[in-house]
């Protein structure tokens, strides 16, 4: 379980604009947990109500019980990750899990299956429910409802508002005949991924659209990424069999992620977990060669074949903080099919983050050294963001909470400062993005946002939950 804050207050280091959340690790925890329960996920505790658990990660905040299935057995590659990490005093754990590593049942009823280790869930669905996803932990027990309805095929243009701009009447959605709809609605849920919530707002006329130029606006601003970097590690003999794997099997270390360790002397602030997640072999896309091979012909199948098996990777996952200039805005030129402008995304990696991603690396580098390959090679993060080449789907901000209306969008509820019956879930939410997957703290703020609702909202519909 990670904290979603790790800073108290507003820090401004080369223009960084780090907030806070609007809410404590210690407020989420319950939330964090009845998201693990829903998603059975397989992992290792390292802080029961505050005791340190060997195995586990001793760095995490007190979470009141473990995981709900044990952790996935490891292969080999995060083994020996993990041998060469404690070997430098580090301390590797179990990457929490998704995958389940036997078969549970969730709090809903719904059955889920062990992993079978075929190492294509991270790109495919999973015919053996092992993963935990909507479909998976949720769906069949929505669907039997009789008040829940899904409208597949079809796609939403925009919140409608009444002529005070504060109130939604509902949201007008295109079906594949083309055809326009008006889905009257008393509440609407914003939940269309980080990046297409933001979009909505805008197109929809909620809130004002950050401007970089003033500082000025509450959506679109502190849109943050994700600063990875990775090592290589060739072998002459050694078999990992990349084919035997799971979207989240392996091991982190989580030592110089977040503030666990000491930033006194060091000229960034943020972190890194490193990560030996080996999630495939699948042959078109899995074909590790060192530099120098030849990007065709014999000698390069020759260097395909001969290290297809004998390497071993494994990456930093880093923070990424918001800048003033990083933001998201609908482009003046470019529009969709109904001619609504297009999301404008302006991003580059701060100085801050590319100063830690370096620190990483060479901690990476140590590690790799441990391990007595034949070749280490190095994949550090520069600067300048290259979109053709994949990295992470890890996109967040945009639609920011806190506790100022002028500066976020949402309050610690999720609850659009600017329209109270709109709320807004997903990581669009996060002020700045730590280095771990959002997937665990996207499903607790939901649980919270729902709690919420049920219990604050319903009862005085249409009022702010936070006074600012």
């Amino acid at each position: 379980m990670e904290s979603p804050g790790q800073f108290s207050a507003e820090i401004n280091i080369d223009g960084l604009d780090i907030r806070d959340w609007g809410v404590t690790g210690a407020e989420m925890e319950t939330a964090y947990d009845r998201f693990e329960a829903l998603c059975g996920i397989s992992g290792k505790a390292g802080n029961l109500a505050g005791k340190i658990q060997e195995g586990g990660n001793p760095f995490e905040d007190p979470r009141a019980r473990d995981y709900p299935t044990p952790p996935m057995r490891m292969t080999k590659a995060p083994t020996v990750f993990a041998e060469a990490a404690k070997s430098l005093g580090l301390h590797p754990f179990p990457c929490p899990s998704g995958n389940l590593s036997e078969p549970y049942v969730n709090p809903l009823g719904v059955a889920m299956g062990q992993c079978t280790y075929c190492g294509f869930c991270e790109r495919f669905g999973c015919a053996n429910y092992s993963k935990a996803s909507p479909q998976t932990t949720i769906l069949p027990v929505l669907m039997k409802k009789p008040n829940f309805e899904v409208r597949t095929d079809s796609e939403v243009l925009h919140v409608d508002l009444d002529p005070s701009k504060s109130h939604a009447r509902g949201v007008t959605y295109v079906d594949t005949s083309g055809e326009t709809w008006f889905q009257p609605a008393d509440l609407v849920l914003l939940c269309a991924y980080g990046l297409h919530n933001v979009r909505l707002m805008m197109l929809s006329g909620i809130g004002k659209i950050y401007d970089p130029a003033t500082n000025l606006g509450n959506v679109g601003r502190n849109y943050c990424y994700q600063t990875n970097a990775g090592v290589s590690v060739f072998f002459d003999e050694a078999t990992f069999n990349p084919f035997i794997a799971a979207g989240a099997l392996g091991q982190t270390v989580d030592d110089y992620n977040g503030d666990a360790f000491d930033h006194s002397a060091l000229d960034f602030v943020g972190g890194a977990g490193i990560n030996c997640v080996p999630t495939n072999g699948r042959p078109i896309g899995y074909r590790p060669v060192p530099p120098g091979t030849p990007r065709w012909g014999s000698a390069w199948k020759k260097a395909v074949a001969k290290n297809y098996t004998n390497t071993l990777g494994f990456s930093s996952q880093g923070s990424s903080y918001a800048v003033r200039g990083n933001h998201l805005d609908l482009d003046p030129t470019y529009t969709d099919r109904f001619g609504r402008p297009l999301m404008r995304m302006t991003f580059d990696f701060p100085d801050n983050d590319i100063r830690m991603s370096n620190f990483v690396s060479d901690r990476m580098e140590e590690i790799a050294a441990k391990m007595g390959g034949r070749q280490a090679v190095s994949n550090r993060r520069k600067k300048g963001w290259d979109a053709t080449v994949y990295q992470s789907t890890h996109n967040t901000g945009g639609a920011i909470m806190g506790l100022d209306p002028k500066e976020t969008a949402v309050n610690p509820y999720l609850q659009s400062w600017d329209v109270p019956n709109v709320f807004v879930v997903g990581a669009s939410a996060f002020p700045q993005n730590a280095g771990k997957n959002p997937t665990g703290t996207v499903g607790a703020l939901a649980f919270r946002a729902a709690d919420a609702i049920r219990r604050q909202y319903l009862a005085n519909p249409g009022k702010p939950l936070v006074t600012a």
